[in-house]
């Protein structure tokens, strides 16, 4: 093979660039190249590339291809490239036909699939189906059992084809291409009402210059967010919903459910202002042909009323229809502008003069290029009645699920839209052949010897200075109807503004809808449901149609054009304002998801375009931005809070990761100092809903104030444990999260308990993020536990201390291990046939039946105990036994326990060798006390008796028995070691009997774990010291550091 390509997978997130599954597997095409990669290859063009040989995929000298045979088939293979035949026993790799062909992959027997873009689809595309890829277990250890299962036709590649042909081959969907889809409504959107009703105002009160810079202004705002938009765009697959979607899928729910209200709104608005346009005009008629029905106002709203009603019924009728009249307005709306600019050059008559019109003159255009504000007005109030006439950019994106190709057609679409609309708009403005002031009388002419004082219409031959003492009916600032008198052929202009503000409605009437319905879809709001139903082939919103008829309606009975036109502005800017953001955090948050074929945007110009927009909303009227701030706050809120269950991999998270990753990174550089040492605790929960209360303790002095890790441990046969334990990781990372626990979960697969935890303990946390403290429960069991269980859990401690962290044991009366409660709930819940509920909640490492028993029989007082750390504890105190110096641990626990609110009636109540004016004194009178014989003899009998059945009693063997024992059994207590720790084990029986005396009545006893030299105390006389030392006790915390500072006395 001579072509070496490289496979570009999705580097602009276009589906074309998957192979196609039907070519031959020798096939490789290059399927795109980056530029750089284009670039350099131009500049050495000329020159050889450079050759690296190991392993040729051709035989120059034999001329035919090296493949790689099975034991055996080495024969079969040199037969066919012999002879060309192909039998039903041989497996040839060419064969593209065989039911076995996707298990021959470039010439080996092999199930890896080419890159087929199906793999990729979210479960329910509408595009297509959804196929899974073998997964890598199957790669890696079951070919054999995958051959027999395709062998025996159970699956095959031709099924996923034909499911795959079946969802494409769907009929009935109306889809459009980026011309019809997006530019004919970005245009008929753009060109609305303002250019025949509202430009000429416009140039007359700002002037041809700063009605320039107006329309340039609009332009930099809605050309930013076309970018960005089209950036958004071409980052994935594009369904329905516009701007709601492209946002909400950038910046999450939050940020997508706020704005797609507000949007959806804005367009249903829209439908109003142009419809008021639409019916200006008609009014403007009848008032001509003095046909008015009841005065201006309410004619208005009559005629928006049946106009607005004809809209929804060719809307409700379905897309086609709605894609067929925009065509045909389109046509209209250029013929129409095309009539203006040919008027401009057909000389003019005395009645145009008299009404201001004179065609191109210098003086004319002179007059009018700079402003004349009037009526309170100014630049910004211009640009805010200006600039919803930009605000159909998005005509082609918000109906983006019925576009045959988003991606390519909302960039093309929109920018090009901007593009034409924006020159049109220039065009119409510096075409201005009329002046500002005219009174319409043919008889104003200019009488001989009068002085004009720089009048372009009294140089011209008229004088009309009676218009500044009285109102006059003509001219750009009077007159609304200006185009239809410059124009060739008035009816046209008439028809065009017709064309201009029913296509306009008609996008905004469709396109509010459209993006309601998507957010409804995503159930963002739960009580918005109702509006998410489609009908028809289409799935057509037929109840979004309604409501934003309702709206509309309510609009249209303001009848006042410029009254609307601010709160839309404020409404399609906060939209504008974050796309663009949307755009910028993409870019800003640096994920490997953010690739847009789209190349032509920065990320800085977006941020530009998203504060120019949030700025010109103050500007254009700063409490309709402060009203809809606060209601994109409120909405906001509202999601955060109710947290829908979606996720849909946002620039946000993203950019949590990159701040969490930037933070333990900066945290590296910072050195530890004592001041700021907090507990970050291992805790070994196993599956963290088994041991809750173990889980409540540590979480209660860790949460938000240190890092809790619940571990877990899988010890068995490989396979089945990084199963199992793949399986569960995200059910019980889930599980902490919903029950509000802010902690981590992790899990090893180890050959021992201990070995898991060893390595628990040495590759937990990052960087300064590490445990630096062991929390584990006391071995309730450990007299019936086997002897390797007892070695592995005294020798996690010893690991511990090796490894330099401090040691918590957690012993309460009952236990930690609730299994048998959640067996009992598991049985009721599959008895009312509930069962998928439990699954989520029981280990299945730990529970591997379920018994069945009555709902009463379950251990009341274990549930009690599971839960008591939960509860607000009383008036009360916790002892803390401070009989070792550990650095600290043992009084630091205590302390942060008591500025929580569950434990913050509890008073602390420290017992230790010495008071600080007779420390040595009072160390030498504890110490002597302690050493003291147990006042009790039963105390000491039980703890004989405890050790008893782990004693070796070597001293009453003969030695040869006696070194046979030990070696059988090393795990055993000897008489040498329990006579040189005789002083130690009293020691453990008073402190109990002093514990029973002064603190039986605590809410919680902290005291110094006792330390059992490695390889000199046994494990079993270190377990009955803990046993002994922390029985019939309140929950009892048995602490010890590491020996470093964790408190300091210095500021």
């Amino acid at each position: 093979m001579d072509t070496v390509s490289s496979l570009k997978m999705s580097m602009n997130n276009s589906p074309n660039v998957f192979l196609d599954t039907n070519a031959n597997r020798f096939q490789v095409n290059i399927i795109n190249e980056s530029r750089d990669n284009n670039e350099a290859s131009q500049e050495d063009v000329g020159s050889d590339p450079p050759h690296y040989e190991e392993t040729s995929f051709t035989d120059e000298a034999h001329n035919k291809l090296r493949i790689s045979y099975r034991p055996g088939k080495r024969e079969l293979y040199d037969n066919f490239l012999q002879r060309g035949e192909k039998t039903e026993a041989s497996l040839h790799p060419y064969d593209t036909h065989n039911k076995m062909y996707y298990l021959q992959t470039f010439g080996h027997n092999t199930m890896d699939p080419v890159p087929k873009i199906d793999y990729y689809r979210n479960t329910g595309s509408v595009s297509g189906n959804k196929l899974n890829r073998p997964s890598l277990l199957e790669i890696h250890e079951q070919l054999a059992k995958v051959m027999e299962r395709v062998a025996n036709g159970e699956s095959t590649a031709g099924d996923e084809t034909t499911a795959s042909k079946e969802e494409e081959n769907k009929t009935g969907l109306v889809k459009f291409g980026w011309v019809k889809g997006v530019l004919v409504r970005c245009m008929l959107n753009i060109w609305g009402v303002m250019l025949f009703i509202r430009l000429s105002w416009i140039v007359g009160q700002a002037g041809i210059g700063l009605g320039v810079i107006i329309i340039l202004l609009a332009t930099m705002v809605t050309s930013i967010t076309g970018l960005s938009t089209s950036a958004i765009a071409t980052n994935g697959f594009v369904r329905g919903g516009g701007a709601y979607y492209l946002i909400s899928r950038s910046l999450g729910p939050e940020f997508g459910g706020s704005i797609g209200l507000i949007f959806a709104f804005a367009n249903a608005v829209a439908v109003a202002m142009y419809v008021v346009g639409f019916a200006e005009t008609v009014v403007e008629l009848l008032k001509e042909s003095d046909t008015i029905m009841v005065d201006e106002s309410n004619d208005i709203r009559i005629i928006g009323t049946i106009t607005v009603v004809c809209l929804l019924g060719i809307s409700v009728a379905g897309m086609e229809w709605e894609a067929k009249a925009q065509v045909i307005l389109l046509v209209v709306l250029l013929i129409a502008i095309a009539n203006f600019f040919i008027g401009t050059v057909i000389p003019t008559n005395n009645e145009k003069k008299a009404r201001g019109f004179f065609n191109y003159q210098a003086s004319i255009f002179a007059e009018n290029f700079g402003p004349d504000f009037r009526g309170g007005e100014g630049f910004f109030s211009v640009f805010a009645i200006f600039f919803p006439a930009a605000t159909g950019i998005l005509a082609g994106a918000n109906i983006s699920g019925d576009l045959k190709d988003p991606q390519g057609a909302i960039p093309k679409g929109t920018m090009l839209a901007i593009l034409i609309t924006t020159v049109a708009y220039i065009g119409v403005a510096i075409s201005s052949c009329v002046v500002r002031d005219a009174t319409g009388n043919i008889n104003d002419t200019v009488v001989s010897g009068m002085s004009c004082n720089g009048s372009s219409a009294c140089n011209l031959g008229y004088d009309f200075s009676r218009c500044r003492n009285q109102p006059c009916d003509y001219g750009l600032m009077n007159n609304f109807q200006v185009m239809s008198m410059v124009s060739g052929f008035g009816p046209l202009i008439t028809a065009g503004i017709f064309s201009a503000t029913l296509s306009s409605a008609l996008a905004s009437l469709v396109s509010a809808p459209k993006v309601f319905q998507a957010l409804c879809k995503d159930n963002v709001y739960k009580g918005l449901h109702f509006f998410a139903k489609g009908y028809g082939k289409n799935n057509e919103p037929i109840r979004g149609y309604v409501l934003t008829f309702v709206i509309a309606m309510a609009f249209i009975l303001i009848a006042e054009l410029n009254t609307i036109a601010p709160i839309i502005s404020n409404f399609f800017l906060a939209s504008y304002a974050l796309i663009n953001f949307s755009c910028f955090h993409a870019s800003y948050a640096k994920s490997p998801g953010w690739r847009p074929a789209f190349r032509y945007y920065n990320m800085w110009v977006s941020l530009f375009g998203a504060l120019l927009c949030c700025g010109v909303m103050f500007v254009i009227n700063w409490w309709a931005a402060l009203i809809t701030y606060a209601i994109e706050l409120f909405l906001y809120i509202y999601v955060t809070y109710k947290k829908p269950e979606v996720n849909w991999g946002s620039s946000t998270q993203a950019l949590y990761y990159i701040n969490a990753l930037d933070s333990a990174l900066a945290l590296t550089a910072v050195e530890d100092h004592v001041k700021n040492f907090r507990p970050q605790c291992i805790v070994l929960t196993g599956a963290p809903m088994i041991r809750p209360a173990l889980l409540d303790i540590t979480h209660t002095f860790t949460k938000n104030n240190g890092l809790c890790i619940c571990c877990e441990v899988y010890t068995g046969p490989r396979k089945l444990c990084v199963k199992e334990m793949n399986s569960g990781m995200a059910k019980k990372q889930a599980w902490l999260t919903k029950n509000k626990r802010k902690a981590f979960y992790a899990a090893v697969a180890a050959d021992s308990f201990r070995d898991g935890v060893k390595s628990l303990l040495q590759a937990s946390g990052l960087g300064r993020m590490k445990p630096n403290t062991l929390v584990i429960g006391f071995k309730k069991d450990w007299r019936n536990a086997a002897a390797s269980q007892v070695e592995n859990y005294v020798g996690v401690i010893h690991d511990a201390f090796d490894f330099e962290l401090g040691m918590i044991i957690v012993r309460i009366s009952q236990g930690f291990d609730i299994t048998q409660v959640l067996q009992v709930q598991a049985t009721c819940c599959l008895t009312h046939q509930k069962s998928f509920h439990i699954f989520f909640l029981i280990s299945e490492s730990t529970i591997n039946t379920i018994q069945s028993m009555h709902m009463g029989e379950f251990n009341q007082k274990l549930l009690e105990s599971s839960t008591q750390f939960k509860k607000k504890q009383g008036k009360g105190t916790i002892d803390i036994w401070w009989l070792f110096d550990d650095g600290g641990l043992t009084i630091l626990i205590p302390y942060i326990l008591t500025i929580r609110k569950k434990w913050k009636n509890c008073k602390l109540r420290i017992f230790t060798g010495g008071k600080a004016n007779r420390i040595e004194e009072e160390k030498l009178v504890m110490a002597s006390l302690l050493k003291t014989l147990p006042k009790s003899i039963t105390y000491w009998k039980f703890f004989e008796e405890m050790i008893e059945p782990y004693r070796l009693h070597e001293s009453c063997k003969d030695i040869t028995t006696a070194e046979k024992l030990k070696q059988e059994t090393p795990w055993k207590i000897t008489d040498a070691e329990l006579e040189a720790f005789k002083e130690k084990s009293y020691r453990q029986v008073r402190l109990n009997e002093l514990l029973q005396e002064h603190s039986r009545a605590a809410n919680l006893i902290v005291l110094s774990l006792p330390v059992a030299r490695k390889g000199v105390v046994s494990d079993y006389l270190y377990m009955a010291w803990l046993e002994i030392l922390s029985k019939n006790l309140p929950p009892t915390l048995m602490v010890r550091g590491n020996h470093k500072n964790v408190l300091t006395f210095y500021s």
